[in-house]
């Protein structure tokens, strides 16, 4: 089970004999059992199995080996921007977006013990970035771990009162730990957004009459102004693009893609237009999935 805590691993075993036993329900997902994506889970679909994976290439690997329906991942966090490398694992999976989730993100510290002083808290390094105020104010060293809920397995385990965790309350229930203060995020704010990884992609006509969001990748042709003509055609058609990164293609430096999401579904005319435009200025367009709006933008 790579490494997860010990206090953490007998209940990463419980739940991969229960996502065995029936795959149709489990949801893959990076980290040890109480971590936000686990919680995440519980808020998409309170009767899934959620099957804890140390990284997120292994959960993905559990959607395509068929050890579970699908994986639920983090993207992007709105203090610390992108979450998982979803740009280089999604491409190499072959798997597609069914979903989208926003999960309002609350950390507690955590210990064995409520008094303090902490020397230091570990989680994971968003995490405590997004608690960079609260620890600095008190003096606490941030220590970086995998995952927030294994970083509080790991406290358990050290059993060690002049060290804390920081995670969902959810961790401190599962490891025995005593939260020492609620809410010690920085942002009150804070909420990460969770893709939902399938072998299939839906099929945009089943989705008639909803809100909907495509995600696509695209390499653009190498002459100048490619990336504004082809961006030209969700203009002219009023398709609104919500989000535009790039990303290097390798280790050359010579290629960019970029990694995008529309508010449409392919079958919409505007849509269609659009996704015509942008084909003939890229070398090559992919389309990960069209799925439903869960929030509105803008």
């Amino acid at each position: 089970m790579d490494s997860y805590p010990a206090p953490a691993l007998a209940m990463v075993e419980t739940m991969h004999a229960a996502a065995a036993q029936d795959p149709d329900r489990a949801i893959a997902f990076q980290g040890a059992p109480g971590a936000n994506s686990h919680r995440a889970i519980n808020e998409w679909d309170p009767h899934a199995l959620p099957l804890p994976c140390f990284s997120f290439a292994a959960a993905i690997d559990a959607v395509e080996e068929g050890r579970a329906a699908c994986a639920m991942i983090p993207i992007e966090n709105s203090q610390a921007g992108r979450v998982a490398d979803i740009h280089f694992l999604l491409p190499e999976s072959g798997l597609c977006i069914v979903g989208e989730h926003f999960l309002s993100i609350e950390h507690s510290l955590m210990a064995t013990e409520p008094a303090g002083p902490f020397k230091g808290a570990f989680s994971h390094p968003h995490a405590l970035s997004q608690s960079r105020r609260y620890l600095r104010d008190r003096g606490i060293v941030p220590l970086a771990h995998a995952d927030t809920a294994g970083a509080a397995a790991h406290v358990a385990e050290l059993a060690d009162p002049e060290f804390a965790a920081i995670a969902p309350n959810l961790a401190a229930d599962l490891y025995g730990l005593t939260i020492v203060e609620e809410n010690v995020e920085d942002a009150a704010d804070n909420t990460t957004r969770f893709v939902v990884l399938a072998r299939e992609a839906l099929d945009p006509a089943t989705l008639d009459g909803q809100e909907t969001m495509t995600t696509f990748v695209f390499e653009v042709k190498n002459i100048p102004a490619a990336l504004y003509k082809a961006m030209g055609g969700f203009a002219t058609n009023g398709v609104n693009m919500t989000k535009l990164e790039s990303y290097q293609k390798g280790a050359s430096f010579a290629a960019t893609m970029f990694y995008a999401d529309i508010i449409g579904a392919p079958g919409n005319p505007a849509v269609d237009r659009a996704l015509e435009e942008l084909e003939f200025h890229c070398k090559g367009v992919r389309m990960f999935g069209t799925y439903p709006l869960a929030r509105q933008r803008g």
